[in-house]
């Protein structure tokens, strides 16, 4: 055990109690994490442990293990990855316009971001197909993560004004609103933009996704299975499939490619995925 008059950045993290965090992650979302994360682990929890004035590791495990912990939330927030930016891995964005508009123009578009961390994904999937459609076509994106803290910062559409310097100008306009007085330095998301999202708390891994309407034209869940291990992956690619519309697509990172073919799809390239008819 630590001197209890350690600072929680310096007190140590053992491996015993790092592989029941890892452990406890892995259990209630289904996040792998790699065996050689010890230090970041110490790093992001070390904030945790100040807050809550915890003199140890083990005692913020002690406090976790606890299923009804009002902790897990901030828990799960403090060791998810939330890397993202506006237009990421762009051709996906002009692929999912072509592969649209070769089945003519779509009346209605239901389009999943699964893992949509701090909401740039989403808003420029609003903003692509909105450009692209107009208002001949009727667009539902609903965005979803586990993290409820970078929901919080996505449902704002608050940005500030350096992660959307790489937009060309055009984009700038027809997506954003700049800020001015006390919100100089910022962009705001256009209100015919933000209305086209939804945000929803889910965890991947539970048994039942709280999803109404009707079947998906397009899930985009981009980087987010890397972290899940090989049986959750499968799992999760058998779930999307039953929820994409017959053709349906899929997008995931591009180091995601999806090897094993007997899960119902297959590749039209640059990590894009069509949902195969034959039952997988």
């Amino acid at each position: 055990m630590a001197p209890r008059d350690a600072a929680p950045d310096r007190v140590p993290l053992s491996l015993e109690t790092f592989q029941a965090l890892r452990n406890l992650l892995h259990s209630h979302s289904g996040i792998a994490l790699a065996p050689h994360k010890l230090t970041m682990v110490q790093s992001r929890l070390a904030k945790r442990l100040r807050i809550l004035g915890l003199p140890d590791y083990e005692a913020y495990l002690q406090k976790v293990s606890d299923p009804d912990s009002d902790e897990w939330a901030e828990f799960i927030n403090a060791l998810t990855t939330n890397l993202t930016s506006f237009f990421r891995e762009g051709h996906h964005f002009t692929r999912l316009v072509e592969l649209l508009e070769a089945q003519g123009v779509p009346r209605q578009l239901r389009i999943w971001s699964a893992g949509c961390s701090t909401g740039e994904e989403p808003y420029t999937l609003a903003m692509t197909l909105a450009k692209a459609f107009g208002k001949a076509t009727t667009i539902q994106i609903l965005a979803t993560d586990l993290d409820t803290a970078v929901l919080e910062t996505a449902a704002r559409g608050v940005y500030p004004l350096a992660r959307i310097e790489g937009l060309s100008e055009d984009w700038k306009r027809f997506a954003f609103l700049r800020g001015t007085g006390a919100q100089q330095g910022q962009a705001r998301v256009r209100p015919e933009i933000r209305s086209l999202v939804s945000f929803q708390q889910m965890n991947l891994r539970d048994a039942s996704w709280p999803l109404e309407g009707g079947p998906f034209q397009a899930i985009f869940c981009r980087n987010v299975m890397i972290y899940f291990d090989k049986p959750t992956q499968r799992n999760l690619l058998r779930r999307y499939r039953a929820l994409l519309q017959p053709g349906g697509l899929l997008f995931v990172g591009h180091s995601e490619a999806l090897l094993d073919h007997s899960l119902g799809f297959h590749s039209l390239g640059q990590t894009i995925y069509r949902r195969k008819e034959e039952a997988p």
